[in-house]
């Protein structure tokens, strides 16, 4: 594969995509096997072809979530789309994910309590066969408004698509893809839509891709079919600075890097899940955050130099502050040790880690503190447990060539009386462990300190 030039989030057109010599990530920290090596090379190979044959024409991935196909209003503008996008030289490929949201009839939180009612637990591999309904239906209800439109459209399963993933049923990573019947889709002049959210084992059986998963199917088959752009549409114009419900004077911003997108993901912000963004960053494909009901044209997570010293300000409530005693530990170093064995074997992720002579200080998610506590006191450790805790954050690529931020941030909280009980921080992003009832003035001063009602 050639090199190229990587896109900057600067230029306001796009060029094609650089094509990079690594193989290309499509888990969470998981390279390719060997096998899904194998594929992706192959699959580049097809792509290579097809774009000789084919001259100008571009491939984009446009992914619709539940909210854009769940009302025939929202289908038709999905239609709408797709046909600005032929419109500008583009071969639109569609990825969609299930119809709206609890308790709409197919979402995927109602198709698991439709089976959970049942009394009895489902295993995971039919569970996955049941979610993954939701998507195929959003599917053909999409080509039949294409079709309405005047475009000719297939629906493809994640399986038909050529999505090949592991056998961790409810949260599989792909391991392969092998975009033949896509290609030979768009060749024939069609609209390829594809099911989200799932793919399907080496031996047949379906699998689902966790949380965001659809964001992650548009990605993955936005690395396999070369793509020169993924779309995300959501119900809003883009990315904000801020959540508008909590600091009014938020704004869209126009750009962004892929690093800064995937730490507010992290941290709270519910745009695009940050696997998806990793997948698309490793391949240098830019992707577009905009709004299926209007024009406005969004957010461009690309690379590139930050144009901003903060982009944005984010908040996640439900957490607790677990500090754990070592002090009559006669090998204090080996009792720390401990205390996270005994926290991953109950598979608990942990955050804000702090660790003095005496203590172990992390957070856990609020509804897993019972259960972190109860485990720390059966291996034999005493555990004080602080409820009620929320992290604030501050994140922008450019606050690592400018000194004192952090500074301001605690100037900021101080001057509202927000205590801060603990801070964690790395090259753009710095988090304050906050009460959670001070978690909503804590976002209204960091965002008034740096001046993010003027982001853009």
């Amino acid at each position: 594969m050639r090199e190229g030039k990587r896109h900057s989030i600067r230029p306001p057109i796009l060029g094609r995509v650089a094509r990079s010599r690594r193989a290309v990530d499509f888990g969470r920290g998981i390279r390719l096997s060997r096998a899904g090596e194998f594929q992706c090379r192959h699959m580049v190979s097809i792509t290579e072809e097809v774009s000789r044959d084919e001259g100008n024409r571009r491939i984009i991935v446009q992914k619709f979530g539940g909210t854009s196909v769940a009302t025939a209003e929202g289908r038709n503008r999905v239609a709408s789309k797709v046909a600005q996008a032929k419109k500008e030289g583009f071969w639109p490929v569609v990825v969609v994910s299930a119809m709206g949201r609890r308790p709409d009839p197919y979402a995927t939180d109602t198709l698991l309590d439709m089976v959970r009612s049942a009394g009895v637990e489902v295993s995971a591999r039919e569970q996955d066969l049941l979610i993954s309904c939701g998507e195929v239906i959003s599917t053909v209800m999409v080509v039949q408004a294409l079709k309405a439109a005047g475009h000719d459209a297939i629906a493809l399963t994640g399986p038909q698509a050529g999505i090949v993933t592991d056998d961790h049923f409810g949260e599989a990573r792909i391991i392969g893809i092998g975009p033949e019947r896509i290609l030979t889709a768009l060749r024939q002049g069609q609209v390829p839509v594809v099911a989200g959210f799932q793919g399907c084992t080496i031996s047949g059986d379906v699998t689902t891709l966790g949380r965001g998963g659809s964001d992650t199917t548009a990605s993955a088959l936005a690395v396999a079919l070369k793509a020169e752009l993924v779309e995300i549409y959501t119900d809003v114009d883009g990315v904000m600075s801020a959540d508008p419900r909590v600091s009014g004077g938020a704004k869209i911003l126009e750009s962004m890097t892929y690093e800064e997108i995937c730490e507010l993901a992290n941290n709270g912000a519910k745009v695009v899940h940050p696997r998806a963004v990793e997948i698309v960053r490793q391949a240098g494909i830019p992707m577009r955050v905009k709004n299926t009901f209007s024009d406005h044209p969004g957010t461009l997570i690309a690379s590139g130099k930050p144009s901003r010293v903060i982009t944005g300000v984010t908040h996640m409530a439900g957490l607790a502050r677990v500090e754990v005693d070592i002090s009559r530990a006669k090998d204090q170093g080996e009792a720390r040790v401990q205390v996270f064995k005994v926290i991953s074997e109950e598979g608990i992720n942990i955050d804000f880690i702090n660790m003095t002579p005496t203590t172990t200080l992390f957070t856990v998610r609020a509804d897993l503190a019972d259960k972190a506590e109860l485990a720390l006191e059966r291996a034999g450790f005493s555990a004080r447990v602080a409820r009620g805790c929320a992290k604030v954050s501050v994140i922008g690529a450019g606050m690592q060539y400018v000194p004192g931020i952090v500074a301001r941030v605690v100037d900021a909280l101080y001057r509202r009386g927000i205590d801060i009980m603990q801070t964690v921080d790395s090259e753009i992003t710095i988090s304050c462990l906050v009460r959670e009832e001070d978690a909503q003035e804590a976002v209204r001063a960091l965002f008034d300190e740096f001046g993010l009602s003027n982001a853009g």
